[in-house]
C-alpha cells in the first residue's frame, strides 16, 4: 500500500483555509482519488476542549478575573491535541493510501502561540520543540490575504468574535505567515493569493497539489 499524501491548509483567520480545504477534497475526491478531510483543533477530547476555550466558554481565573489561559498553556494544549490528531486520524487515514487535508498544523502554533508570546527566539524554538514529533506535511499550502481582506471576511460571519481574531494580532500574523517557511526550513510551502475569486483560487491550490504530486489527471 502507498502512503496517501498528507496536504495542509494555512493562513490567517479569514484566509479562506476552511473553504479551500473542503474544494480540494471534493476536487481530488472528483478525480477518484480517496480523501480524508480534518483540520485543527482537532475533533478529539484535547481539540473539544481548545474549541470551547478559543469561544470564551472555558476560561481560567486569577488575580484580575477570568480569562483566557495563557499563551504557554495554550501551546502545549494545541501540541497535546496534535499528537492526538495524528494518532487518532492522520497517520491511521494515511498508512491506508488516503490524501489526508488538513485545516491548519503546526504552523498555527508557530505563528499564533509565539506572536502571543511576544515572538522572541527562545518563544518561536520552544515551540517548535513542542512540535518536533509531529509528522511533516508532504505540501503546506499558505493562502495569504492582505489584512484589511482578512477582517472584512471575519466580520462577514456573523459570529462572536474567537479568542484569536484581535486585528492587530491578525496583522502581525499576515506578516509573520508571509515569511513562515523561514521557521520550517524543511518543509515544502508555497504561498496562493487568496485575495482572489475563489474559483480561481481553488484553481491554483488543486494546480499546486497536481504537480506536487507528479499526477496525470486533470
Amino acid at each position: 500500500m502507498i502512503e496517501g499524501s498528507f496536504i495542509v491548509l494555512e493562513g490567517v483567520d479569514g484566509a479562506g483555509t476552511t473553504t479551500h480545504v473542503r474544494l480540494l477534497s471534493k476536487e481530488l475526491r472528483s478525480k477518484g482519488l480517496p480523501v480524508y478531510k480534518t483540520g485543527e483543533p482537532s475533533r478529539g477530547p484535547v481539540g473539544g476542549l481548545l474549541r470551547q476555550i478559543l469561544t470564551g466558554r472555558v476560561v481560567v481565573h486569577g488575580l484580575q478575573g477570568a480569562r483566557p489561559p495563557s499563551w504557554g498553556t495554550m501551546a502545549l494544549l494545541f501540541a497535546a491535541d496534535r499528537m492526538d490528531h495524528l494518532e487518532a486520524e492522520i497517520m491511521p487515514n494515511l498508512m491506508d493510501g488516503v490524501n489526508v487535508i488538513c485545516d491548519r498544523y503546526d504552523h498555527s502554533s508557530v505563528a499564533y502561540q509565539s506572536l502571543s508570546g511576544g515572538a522572541k527566539p527562545a518563544t518561536i524554538a520552544w515551540v517548535r520543540e513542542l512540535n518536533s514529533r509531529a509528522k511533516r506535511p508532504d505540501l503546506t499550502i499558505v493562502l495569504d490575504v492582505p489584512a484589511e481582506v482578512a477582517a472584512e471576511r471575519r466580520r462577514s460571519r456573523l459570529l462572536a468574535q474567537e479568542m484569536y481574531e484581535d486585528d492587530e494580532l491578525q496583522r502581525d500574523l499576515v506578516d509573520f505567515y508571509a515569511h513562515i517557511e523561514e521557521y520550517f526550513p524543511q518543509d515544502t510551502i508555497c504561498h496562493v493569493d487568496a485575495n482572489r475569486p475563489v474559483a480561481e483560487v481553488a484553481a491554483e491550490i488543486f494546480e499546486r497539489v497536481r504537480m506536487h504530486r507528479g499526477d496525470t489527471v486533470t
